[in-house]
């Protein structure tokens, strides 16, 4: 998944992303998009996720607000917004706590969020966003055999509290945008960024196996710079007398990283066990065209050349540990097409096709096989061709419905060799194919009720053998990709009381949770009370949250909570 948060990557160049930057807090909308031309914005889009921070609101605002929950779980946030002649701002600053519903799984997180925009009117609108996040300490409570879930599934993992697991995380990022509308015709718009992340995992690995020579040892420490810039031109002209529209544009982005491993004594960082600088530069040039041929007809082409280089200095170099310095190159075109056609007013009928371009990542690349040490300079992308057909409707007024069918055909699939002491390494897989179908259903309907389902069919599969794991064991053709649902299912249902600001809701998932909401709202001239209670996993059903693949211990689960509440008021003042 590529991440985008107002126009600035948050997915960095070698496809590495994390979604906890994102800030719902001060989020005014959520774009997805996936399917063939989610590959135009770079390497490993196969889907892509925007998030836009809202404009601040005319008149200078403060609000507030105070959760509370299940498992002492807490967060505080408060936000200040306005507008001033041409420069509007709003900043959104939020501190998380909670216990976790697991031994061993406390986390506090502190998150900023802030945009600044000024519009110079003929001169273009310049925007600056900065996001920072500190996330110190985060326990890690690992995953659990199937006899540990049916003995106590709130228990930790083996060893992890021998060996204090956690992560500690902290990410300052500084973003800077230009639009310009040149004329009628002509719009050029720019980016320009720049961050640091810092990540400290402690793993829980045996100490015989950490003192082995090859061994990177239990503690991993990341300092990573990274920034980017891009370019992008468009124009609106006609082309045979119909509409037609064009962008090219260039981006370039790197990532400079400071790996280092450490032993772990028992959650404390001992000797010195990796040492290298790890580099990744990736550079896209790109164009997109779309021309509505006939007034029922529209046409939509494009195409991506993307190139990536990783390289890798190695500093620690002793006896058995050799030089395990190098460097890897991966380019590709990936093209994609479209059309639509207009059956009615009311309904679309579309197809889609194109090829997907995703390289390893350098956590992908981290280990080789047989206990090696040095980054896997022979894993390879993974290249991709995506079919799509589907249909988008409006029912009346008060409703829409969206199909779509669709295949992925993947050669160099990049899956899990072999998990065991603290090192997942990767291979690539010969063949692999996804099918299947996505459903969308929403509508309103009288006395204040609306309603939503959604609902995927998913075929993951392989479709050639290979070996995988530590003795090699053949994967026959035709086994499903491990960690891929065939299916799942999601549907609210909603009620609201306009009047009065309240509205309650039900939420229910095919993986067994089933979610209640309910809010209510008092307003004054200047002023905004909104309360609310929601509980999750109303029915108290014990599930799996998430597995880890191919764990070489059995550990492969990963408890969710049973049922939970959060309760919250949000204060907001205009002055």
């Amino acid at each position: 998944m590529r991440l985008i948060a107002d126009g600035i990557p948050a997915t960095m160049p070698d496809g590495q992303g994390q979604a906890a930057t994102f800030s719902l807090g001060s989020a005014e909308r959520i774009e997805v998009m996936r399917g063939p031309f989610s590959s135009l914005y770079g390497n490993a889009s196969g889907g892509v996720i925007q998030i836009f921070t809202a404009d601040g609101p005319r008149e200078p605002t403060f609000s507030g607000g105070l959760y509370a929950g299940s498992y002492d779980t807490t967060k505080l946030g408060a936000q200040l917004g306005g507008t001033s002649d041409s420069f509007n701002y709003l900043a959104d600053l939020s501190r998380f706590e909670s216990d976790g519903y697991r031994d061993h799984s406390a986390v506090r997180r502190d998150h900023l969020n802030a945009k600044l925009k000024l519009d110079t009117g003929g001169r273009g609108i310049v925007t600056l966003v900065v996001n920072a996040i500190d996330q110190p300490e985060t326990q890690d409570p690992l995953g659990l055999t199937a006899a540990q879930v049916a003995q106590d599934p709130r228990q930790a993992g083996t060893n992890a509290i021998a060996f204090d697991t956690r992560k500690s995380i902290a990410q300052a990022q500084l973003g800077l945008t230009y639009d310009l509308r040149l004329n009628d015709t002509d719009r050029f718009e720019a980016r320009v960024y720049s961050g640091d992340r810092q990540v400290t995992q402690f793993l829980a690995i045996p100490l015989a196996v950490q003192n082995a020579a090859t061994h990177s040892g239990g503690v991993v420490d990341l300092d990573r710079g990274y920034g980017g810039a891009g370019l992008r031109w468009t124009r609106t002209a006609k082309l045979i007398g119909a509409p037609f529209t064009a962008s090219v544009g260039l981006d370039y982005d790197r990532m400079a990283e400071r790996r280092t491993g450490f032993i772990n004594n028992f959650g404390v960082s001992g000797a010195l066990k990796r040492d290298e600088d790890d580099v990744v530069t990736a550079t896209g040039l790109y164009a997109q065209a779309e021309w509505r041929a006939a007034p029922r007809w529209n046409l939509l082409a494009g195409a991506r050349h993307s190139r990536v280089r990783f390289e890798s200095t190695d500093y620690f170099i002793t006896g058995p540990n050799p030089n395990d310095s190098g460097s890897v190159r991966y380019s590709d075109t990936t093209p994609a097409v479209g059309l639509l056609f207009r059956l009615t007013p009311e309904m679309n009928l579309y197809g889609n096709a194109g090829k997907g371009f995703e390289t390893p990542t350098f956590a992908e690349l981290a280990h080789r096989g047989g206990g090696a040490s040095g980054l896997n300079f022979a894993l390879q992308p993974a290249r991709s061709t995506h079919r799509e057909i589907g249909a988008k409707a409006r029912l009346g007024e008060a409703g829409r419905i969206n199909l779509a069918l669709f295949r992925i055909d993947v050669v160099n699939e990049i899956v899990v060799d072999s998990s065991s002491g603290g090192r997942t390494v990767f291979k690539n897989a010969s063949k692999t194919r996804r099918e299947g179908l996505e459903l969308a259903w929403e509508g309103r309907f009288a006395r204040a009720f609306e309603a939503a389902l959604a609902y995927t069919l998913l075929d993951a599969r392989f479709e050639q053998p290979f070996t995988s794991g530590a003795p090699p064991v053949t994967v026959p053709a035709g086994n499903r990709l491990p960690g891929v649902p065939p299916q799942s299912l999601y549907g609210e249902l909603v009620w609201r009381d306009a009047p009065a600001g309240f509205h309650a809701g039900v939420e229910v998932r095919y993986n067994g949770k089933i979610y209640v909401n309910e809010g209510f709202e008092q307003r004054g001239r200047n002023w905004r009370l909104t309360e609310f209670l929601r509980v999750d996993n109303v029915t108290d059903r014990q599930y799996i949250g998430s597995v880890i693949v191919a764990e070489a211990n059995g550990r492969f689960y990963e408890p969710a909570p049973t049922r939970n509440a959060l309760a919250g008021v949000q204060a907001r003042l205009q002055f």
